[in-house]
């Protein structure tokens, strides 16, 4: 369950491409991150599903805490062909209310996942990760995924893909921002889905 409200701002909404001259910027999380070379007719070509939930739908018990708290399937195209590797970030906007957010919630850390894969299988936890991916700490301070577990009302679960053109070093566990920051001037593209999920309404 997540914790109490806290100081921490109002989480991401989807990332937005900002015109500066000479320079392609994507603005994440609150940090204007330098791009490498994206254009933006390239905005929104990579796709990221998942064969258990649609977009903007419900995202069924099993992968939640009411259930086994099993990581989703999660499958993704048209990446970028500069793409050396991806990151995905898993968080909840709408901690702790829906109707008066007031901080970010992180389910999931992952990077350096290889693009050719094209997708991952549902785990336990999310702990069968791809030979070579690594993870970060979520916001309950463990690798691995943490389902769905909102204390009121129906929450937005935000699935995010970053397309990078490097294979990052090794970070260790790092949280959400040290992966945000690491990944600064090399995006080459970056995709989203969004699962909404509300306890006892399975």
């Amino acid at each position: 369950m997540h914790p109490g409200p806290g100081p921490s701002p109002r989480g991401e909404r989807r990332p937005i491409l900002r015109r500066m001259p000479g320079v392609r910027t994507l603005l994440v999380g609150g940090l204007l991150l330098a791009t490498s070379g994206w254009a933006r007719d390239s905005e929104g070509r990579m796709k990221l599903s998942s064969p258990s939930f649609a977009p903007q739908g419900s995202i069924p018990a099993k992968f939640t805490c009411e259930g086994n708290d099993i990581a989703p399937p999660l499958s993704w195209s048209e990446v970028p062909p500069a793409a050396k590797s991806l990151a995905l970030i898993v968080d909840d906007p709408d901690a702790p209310d829906p109707k008066a957010p007031r901080m970010t919630w992180v389910h999931w850390v992952l990077y350096n996942l290889s693009p050719q894969a094209g997708s991952l299988a549902e785990s336990p936890g999310g702990k069968s990760i791809p030979h070579g991916a690594s993870e970060g700490l979520n916001d309950w301070k463990r690798t691995g995924y943490g389902g769905p577990c909102p204390p009121i009302g129906r929450h937005r679960y935000f699935f995010k893909l970053y397309a990078l053109d490097t294979v990052l070093p090794d970070l260790g566990k790092p949280s959400k921002a040290d992966l945000l920051k690491a990944m600064e001037g090399h995006i080459v593209g970056s995709a989203e889905l969004i699962g909404t999920y509300e306890k006892g309404r399975k």
